[in-house]
């Protein structure tokens, strides 16, 4: 349960994330210092964590051991997923992204032969190749269709062009974000803990926030106080307790693609956060009755996929040599 409480914590911290870049957009700001300033604030604050915890030392003998696998995987979980999250969000609300955002539950369970689980055995542990949870996938489709409605009643509002580009980047950062995870909690075994992971690579990352940032000084200026001030916090409440809290609950069920993927639908509760903050901080006027039942089903489709995957019984897979423990 410890894993499912820190998601459901994590999707609410995450959700600054979509209200403030919306916030940021409609004053002006571009999703470009949305991006960069994000990670860039969040260096300060990880590394003073990480610090006083005595814990830096193993980190950057971690990193220099194998530095191209962590700038790889860094740059596919962090920057190919904020940076086009941060695009999306120039071409529709915050709820919206959020909702359709959700498709990350899906992607999560598509990408499962991608990894090795581990599998008690009486001889001792094995690893086995991951599976598609083709039961929890189906539940998914909820997911799936609760998005298509939400998207489906925008559509009215937006031009093809901002349709695509309001969808399209989202997709692409709900594939990457889990396999960056994913595959960093892979390279880094239980060497490190979350604080330590999430510094490693958010530092992995900078070479490319900084070269983004570059980018936009000589594209769009710099930014303004306002766009500083709210990356600033999106920084704090969802590039450091929400990142933290999530890498901990996946760090909680590593090993166990079933759980994991409950643990990553847990996200799916962003998108009433997102509405209720929208509503109070920006006084955004509230989704339409048939978006509202979109969002139901996406709900519905995570409650159900989350069930699923804890009850789905694993079937024999040809064991891969691992050492018994």
């Amino acid at each position: 349960m410890r894993p499912i409480i820190f998601g459901i914590f994590a999707a609410f911290f995450f959700a600054f994330t979509f209200i403030l870049n919306r916030s940021m957009e409609l004053s002006g700001g571009s999703w470009i210092w949305s991006a960069s300033l994000r990670y860039l604030f969040m260096v300060p604050f990880l590394l003073m964590i990480v610090v006083c915890r005595r814990n830096l030392k193993p980190l950057l003998l971690e990193m220099k051991r194998r530095p191209g696998v962590w700038l790889l995987w860094s740059f596919i979980g962090f920057v190919l997923f904020y940076a086009p999250l941060s695009f999306a969000a120039a071409y529709g609300p915050g709820w919206l992204v959020a909702g359709t955002w959700q498709i990350t539950i899906i992607s999560g369970s598509l990408l499962a032969p991608l990894f090795f689980e581990t599998k008690k055995m009486e001889s001792g542990s094995v690893k086995v190749r991951g599976r598609i949870p083709f039961v929890g996938l189906m539940m998914s489709l909820l997911i799936l269709i609760g998005v298509g409605i939400m998207q489906g009643d925008q559509a009215d509002s937006l031009s093809a062009k901002a349709f695509m580009w309001g969808v399209l980047p989202v997709i692409l950062a709900s594939f990457a974000y889990p396999l960056g995870n994913r595959k960093m909690m892979e390279v880094c075994g239980n060497r490190l803990d979350a604080y330590q992971r999430v510094l490693g690579m958010t530092l992995a990352s900078l070479p490319f926030w900084l070269l983004l940032s570059i980018y936009g000084a000589a594209a769009v200026g710099l930014p303004s106080i306002g766009q500083t001030v709210q990356s600033l916090l999106v920084a704090l409440c969802s590039g450091v307790i929400a990142t933290v809290l999530f890498f901990k609950a996946t760090d909680l069920v590593k090993g166990n693609m079933s759980k994991l993927a409950a643990v990553e639908a847990t996200q799916s509760f962003e998108v009433l956060f997102a509405v209720s903050g929208e509503w109070l901080i920006l006084s955004a006027p509230l989704p339409t009755f048939v978006s509202w039942v979109g969002m139901l089903l996406v709900i519905i489709g995570m409650i159900l996929h989350s069930y699923v995957s804890q009850r789905e019984t694993p079937i024999k897979l040809p064991i891969v040599k691992y050492k018994s423990v």
